[in-house]
C-alpha cells in the first residue's frame, strides 16, 4: 500500500517514540564535522612520498590536426625537469584503451601523431614542482598541420564530412535498429501522428574538486600503486590494468577519504590514471597531477549531446500507441569505455512512465571533434525525457487537451506492477496515479493555474509545465551489451547483474566496523550505513564505524562495484544489511546457548542481546561479539566464525539482453512527477521560477534529510542545464566555455526552494525496499521548465539552455546588425570565434617616420608589449617571440608576420599567424597612414582575426577588452618612440604578433 506524505528533515523525526528504528530518521551526518571545519582529507591535502615529482600536460589548441613534429629539447634542458613524454613514449609503455564497440580503432590517453579535440594531451612534463613543469610546457614546440573539423553529429554522417578514425566509416561507431511489438501497424491504424526534433546540448558536472592522480611504479614487481579521486565503476580497473600492461593483481587502486563531488564525471579520470602512471614508470619516481579548472572544463568528460527525432502514433483521446525513436549520439573524439553506455542505459525505459506496447528505435553513435563523453548525473535520462515529455506536451496542444490529462491517460496502470515495458525493463513498484493526485493536491496546482490566468490577464508571460518520469537506478551491468547483436553477445559471453559488496566485522572489544566498495561523493555513506547496521544489532549509529575508502589490493570488490547509477541506498546499503544479518544470526545462536533460550526468542536492542519474552535475561552485545576473538573454541559447533562477514549480492531480476534485445537495464524504478510555474520578463526574457513542485517515490526512505538534500542538489544541477549550462564549440572545434564566467552555473541566488513531496512504494527487489533518488531531477526538471517556457511564450519548439538571448531570437527574431560608421572590436556570435574591427589612431610623427619604425626590428621589439625578440627574415617578413597575458592566461608565442600590397608610406596589408603552448591565431589587417598637416599621422585600420586554443576557451568575456588594452599598449609605446603624443587604440603588428598569438596561452 502506497504511503503519501510530505516529509522534511525536521518533520520526520517528530511524534515517534524511542523504540523506532534508526533507518528513516534524519540523524546528524557523521561526515559534516570534518567537512564544515575544513578538516576534510581530499587528494591534494594528502602527503606524498619523498621524491614525488609533479606533472603538467601540454594540450592541443587544434580540434583536428596532424602532429608533424614535437621538439622537447628546450624543455628537457630546464633545471628541475625530469621527463618529457610525448605520444610515442607513452605508447611504448602502454596499450590502447578499450573502445566501447567492436571496431578496428585505437584509443590512447595522449595524442599519437594526430589530435582530435581541443585539449587533447600532446605531451607531459614531469618536474620537481608543478610551476616548473608548467614553465617547461612553453618551451615545447609542436608543429601541426590542421585538418577539417566536424562538431555537428548529424553533419558527421555526411559523405563529405572529415573522417576522425579509419575504423569508423562515415564517423559511425555503431548503428543498431530495434523493434518491439508491431509499431508499423500501430502507426498505420491511428488517426494522429505527432513528431518532434530535439537537439539536446552538451553539459557537464562541475564538482568543486577536479581530477587528481598520484601514481608510482615498482620496477621490481612491475606493479602500480595509484591514488585517485576515482568514483568507479570498477569495470574500469580492468581497462586501466590492460592499458598499463599488468595483470589486475599488480594494479593497486586507492581512493582518498574524501572527494569534493563527482556526479559521475570522476569516472572519466581513468585515462589520466593511465597517463600519469606511464609517466611514473618512465620517470622511475612517484608522479602527482592535479587538474586545474580550465583543464576540467575543456578536456575531462561531458554528457553526450544527442539529436533525436521522436514520433508518436496517437489515438483520438490522446493515448499513445507507438513510439518511433531516431537517435544520433555524439560521443566526441574517442569512444572510451563505458560509452556508448549513455545511449543504452535507458534502453529498457524508452516508454518512460507510460503504457506503450509498440516501439521502434534507431540508434546511431558518431564521433566528432569534441571532448570524449562519459558518466554524468542522469546518464542518458535527460536526453530521453526531454524528447518524450516535450512530445507529450505537443500531443496535448495538437489535440486541444490538458497536458496533465494526456499524462494521466498514458500512465502504467496502478495494478500492473511489476510491469514489463515493451523494451524489457521490469518496473518494480509504484502507483503513478496516486502520486500525481497527491502532488496536485499538496502542490496546489489549482491555485497555480489561477495565478497563471491572473498574470496573463495583466499581459505578463506566465506558463506551467508538467513532466512524469521513471527514475532508473542500480544499473544492470549487461545493458551496454545491447549495443551488440544477439549473435555477437552469444560469442562474447553473458554479462549481467549489479553485484554489490559489504563487509561487517567485529573486533576483540565487540565494536562493529563496516566497509563497502562504494566511494562516497557526498551522499553520506558513513551516516546511512551506521543507521542500517545499528538497527540490525540493536546499537546506536555512533557504535558503528564505517570505512568507505577503497584499496583494491585489500578490500572486497567486484567489477560492478562503485558509486554510480544511484545504487548506494538500494544495493550497497541493502548488502550491508544482509551482511549484518548474517553476523547477527550467528550471534543469536551464541547468545541463545548462553541464555538458555531458543535462537528464535533472541532480540537485539539497546546494546544487549536478550530474550524476547524475558528482557531481563540478557547479555551485552559487545561480550557476545568479542567471543569469536577470545574464545572461539567455546562457540557452538554450528555457528562458525563471527569475526567478519563479507556479502556479495546481485539481484536475479537483472539478466542479460534476450534474443529480441529486451533488457531490464536497471533494477529499481522510482517515479517523479514535477510541475512548475515560470514567468518570463518581457524586456529581458529572463526566466524566473515562480513555484516548483516535485513528487518523488524512491521506495523506502533511509534518511529523509539526505534524500531531500539529494533532490535539492539534483534540482540545482538540472536548473543549470535548463537555463544556463552548455558546452559550446566554434565551427573550428574551439571550446568556448573555458571559465565559469562563460560556462554559467546557478548559484544559491538563482535556485529557488522546491516543494518536495514524498510517497513510498518499497521495492520488492531490494533488501531495504529503497530505490535511487539522486539523479531524478536531472531527468525531469530541464523538460519541465522547457514545457513551462513553451507554454508561456506559445512556442512549438525550445532548445536548452533557455538563455535570454536564445529566447529573444525565438520571440523577436535575429538581432539586427550594429549601426555602421562606428569603431568596433567585438567577437562575432557564439560558434564563430573570430574578431573583426575598424578604427582610428593618432601618432606624433610623420607617416614616413612611422613607416620606418614599423619595418625596424629593434623598434618593434621595444614597442610590442611582451616582445622578447624580433627577427627580420626579409624586408617584408618578420618573426617574433612574445609573452602575453589576458586575464588568467599568460603564454609565450611565436609569430610570423608578412606585409603585402605595400604603398609606402601610405598603406600596407599585414597577414600572419602565431602559436603558443596552448593557442594559435591568424589575422589579416589593412593599415593606412595619412599626414594630419601638423607633423603627425592619422592611422586607420580594419582587421579580421581567427583564434583557437586556451584563450578562445576563456575569452568569451575577455577578448574585446583585452584586445583594446593590448592595442592601447602598442600605440602608447609607438607614440613615445615617435616623439610623444596621444595613443590610439589599435596596432597591426601588435595585433598580428599578439592578437593572432594572443589567442592561446597558458595559466
Amino acid at each position: 500500500m502506497a504511503q503519501a506524505a510530505v516529509r522534511t528533515a525536521t518533520s520526520i523525526d517528530q511524534g515517534k517514540g524511542d523504540e523506532r528504528p534508526w533507518v528513516g530518521r534524519s540523524i546528524e551526518r557523521v561526515e559534516d564535522a570534518a567537512l564544515l571545519s575544513g578538516r576534510g582529507r581530499f587528494i591534494d591535502d594528502l602527503g606524498v612520498q619523498p621524491g614525488t615529482l609533479h606533472a603538467a600536460i601540454l594540450r592541443s589548441p587544434h580540434a583536428h590536426a596532424d602532429i608533424l613534429a614535437i621538439d622537447t629539447e628546450a624543455a628537457m634542458r630546464l633545471p628541475g625537469v625530469a621527463v618529457v613524454l610525448t605520444g610515442r613514449q607513452v605508447k611504448a609503455v602502454t596499450s590502447s584503451l578499450v573502445v566501447g564497440v567492436k571496431a578496428p580503432v585505437e584509443c590512447w590517453p595522449i595524442a599519437i601523431d594526430r589530435v582530435r579535440y581541443v585539449g587533447e594531451p600532446v605531451a607531459v612534463v614531469v618536474a620537481t614542482d608543478r610551476a616548473r613543469a608548467e614553465d617547461a610546457l612553453e618551451l615545447i614546440s609542436v608543429e601541426y598541420r590542421p585538418r577539417a573539423v566536424i562538431v555537428d553529429p548529424l553533419g558527421a554522417l555526411a559523405p563529405e564530412a572529415p573522417l576522425l578514425h579509419d575504423g569508423f566509416p562515415r564517423n559511425l561507431a555503431s548503428d543498431r535498429t530495434f523493434r518491439y511489438g508491431n509499431p508499423e501497424q500501430a502507426f498505420a491504424d491511428v488517426p494522429h501522428r505527432f513528431s518532434i526534433d530535439v537537439k539536446y546540448p552538451r553539459n557537464s558536472c562541475t564538482p568543486i574538486e577536479t581530477y587528481g592522480v598520484i601514481a608510482s611504479h615498482d620496477a621490481a614487481e612491475d606493479a602500480f600503486d595509484i591514488l585517485a579521486n576515482f568514483q568507479g565503476p570498477f569495470s574500469i580497473h580492468t581497462v586501466i590494468a590492460r592499458a598499463l600492461k599488468v595483470p589486475g593483481n599488480r594494479l593497486r587502486l586507492r581512493t582518498p577519504p574524501d572527494s569534493g563531488g563527482s556526479f559521475g564525471v570522476k569516472q572519466g579520470v581513468f585515462s589520466y590514471i593511465v597517463l600519469i602512471a606511464a609517466a611514473a614508470r618512465v620517470a622511475g619516481r612517484p608522479v602527482k597531477w592535479i587538474e586545474d579548472r580550465l583543464e576540467h572544463l575543456t578536456a575531462s568528460v561531458s554528457a553526450t549531446n544527442r539529436a533525436v527525432t521522436l514520433s508518436a502514433a496517437v489515438a483520438v483521446d490522446g493515448r499513445i500507441l507507438a513510439l518511433d525513436w531516431d537517435q544520433v549520439e555524439d560521443c566526441g573524439a574517442h569512444l572510451r569505455a563505458p560509452e556508448p553506455a549513455t545511449l543504452y542505459r535507458m534502453h529498457g525505459n524508452m516508454t518512460g512512465a507510460y503504457d506503450i506496447r509498440h516501439v521502434r528505435i534507431h540508434n546511431r553513435v558518431v564521433v566528432t571533434n569534441k571532448t570524449p563523453t562519459g558518466l554524468n548525473r542522469g546518464f542518458g535520462g535527460p536526453q530521453v525525457y526531454f524528447a518524450l515529455e516535450r512530445l507529450v506536451q505537443r500531443i496535448a496542444i495538437g489535440l486541444d487537451l490538458d497536458p496533465l490529462e494526456v499524462i494521466r491517460r498514458n500512465l502504467v496502470p496502478a495494478n500492473a506492477f511489476p510491469y514489463r515495458t515493451a523494451t524489457g525493463a521490469l518496473l518494480d513498484s509504484g502507483n503513478y496515479q496516486e502520486a500525481i493526485a497527491s502532488a496536485v493536491e499538496q502542490g496546489q496546482l489549482a491555485e497555480l493555474r489561477a495565478r497563471r490566468d491572473e498574470a496573463r490577464a495583466h499581459g505578463r508571460l506566465y506558463g506551467i509545465g508538467f513532466t512524469a518520469v521513471v527514475e532508473p537506478s542500480v544499473s544492470n551491468m549487461g545493458y551496454i551489451t545491447t549495443v551488440l547483436t544477439a549473435a555477437e553477445r552469444r560469442k562474447a559471453g553473458p554479462k549481467n547483474g549489479a553485484q554489490a559488496t559489504a563487509t561487517v566485522g567485529l573486533d576483540p572489544v565487540g565494536s562493529v566496523t563496516v566497509h563497502v566498495a562504494s566511494v562516497p561523493q557526498g551522499q553520506g555513506h558513513r551516516t546511512v550505513l551506521s543507521q542500517v547496521v545499528a538497527d540490525v544489532f540493536g546499537l546506536e549509529p555512533k557504535d558503528v564505524r564505517v570505512n568507505a575508502e577503497i584499496d583494491t589490493t585489500k578490500d572486497a570488490w567486484s567489477i560492478a562495484s562503485g558509486n554510480y547509477a544511484s545504487r548506494f541506498a538500494a544495493a550497497v546499503a541493502g548488502t550491508a544489511k544482509l551482511a549484518a544479518e548474517r553476523v547477527a544470526g550467528r550471534l543469536a545462536r551464541i547468545a541463545a546457548s548462553q541464555l538458555n533460550v531458543e535462537p528464535a526468542d533472541i532480540v537485539f536492542a539497546k546494546g544487549f542481546i536478550a530474550s524476547r519474552h524475558n528482557p531481563e535475561n540478557r547479555i551485552a552485545f559487545s561480550r557476545v561479539a568479542a567471543l569469536g576473538h577470545w574464545s572461539p573454541g567455546s562457540l557452538p559447533d554450528d555457528v562458525g566464525q563471527t569475526i567478519r562477514e563479507t556479502m556479495f549480492w546481485t539481484p536475479p531480476e537483472l539478466t542479460s539482453p534476450d534474443d529480441e534485445d529486451r533488457i531490464n537495464s536497471s533494477l529499481c524504478h522510482g517515479f517523479i512527477f514535477d510541475f512548475c510555474g515560470v514567468e518570463i520578463d518581457r524586456t529581458t526574457l529572463e526566466t524566473r521560477i515562480d513555484r516548483y513542485v516535485t513528487m518523488h517515490d524512491c521506495g523506502t526512505i533511509l534518511h529523509p534529510g539526505m534524500v531531500d538534500g539529494q533532490i535539492r542538489g539534483g534540482f540545482a544541477q538540472a536548473l543549470g542545464a535548463a537555463l544556463y549550462e552548455e558546452y559550446a564549440y566554434a565551427d573550428d572545434g574551439s571550446f568556448l566555455m573555458g571559465t565559469l564566467a562563460d560556462y554559467l552555473l546557478p548559484t544559491t541566488t538563482e535556485v529557488p526552494e522546491p516543494q518536495i513531496i514524498h510517497m513510498e512504494t518499497p521495492s520488492p527487489f531490494t533488501p531495504l525496499g529503497a530505490k535511487g533518488v539522486g539523479e531524478g531531477n536531472c531527468m525531469s526538471t530541464p523538460v519541465c521548465v522547457a514545457n513551462a517556457v513553451a507554454d508561456a511564450l506559445g512556442l512549438a519548439d525550445v532548445t536548452l539552455p533557455l538563455v535570454p538571448a536564445r529566447l529573444a531570437e525565438l520571440v523577436r527574431g535575429a538581432e539586427p546588425p550594429p549601426p555602421s560608421g562606428r569603431s568596433t572590436a567585438r567577437p562575432a556570435r557564439q560558434g564563430d570565434r573570430r574578431l573583426r574591427g575598424e578604427g582610428l589612431a593618432f601618432v606624433k610623427g610623420a607617416p614616413e617616420q612611422v613607416w620606418a619604425m614599423l619595418l625596424d626590428p629593434a623598434t618593434l621589439q621595444s614597442v610590442i608589449p611582451g616582445c622578447q625578440r624580433v627577427d627580420k627574415i626579409s624586408e617584408t617578413h618578420f618573426r617574433a617571440d612574445v609573452t602575453l597575458g589576458i586575464g588568467p592566461v599568460t603564454g609565450r608565442y611565436r609569430a610570423d608576420v608578412e606585409l603585402f600590397d605595400p604603398d609606402p608610406p601610405h598603406a600596407v596589408t599585414l597577414r600572419g599567424a602565431a602559436h603558443g603552448a596552448l593557442g594559435f591565431g591568424s589575422a589579416q589587417g589593412r593599415i593606412t597612414l595619412a599626414p594630419d598637416g601638423k607633423g603627425g599621422t592619422h592611422l586607420t585600420y580594419s582587421y579580421d582575426a581567427a583564434i583557437g586554443g586556451k584563450v578562445a576557451s576563456i575569452g568569451g568575456r575577455l577578448l574585446d577588452g583585452a584586445t583594446r588594452a593590448i592595442i592601447g599598449q602598442f600605440f602608447a609605446a609607438l607614440a613615445r618612440k615617435a616623439g610623444g603624443g596621444a595613443a590610439g587604440r589599435f596596432s597591426r603588428f601588435s595585433w598580428l604578433t599578439k592578437l593572432a598569438g594572443l589567442f592561446g596561452g597558458r595559466r
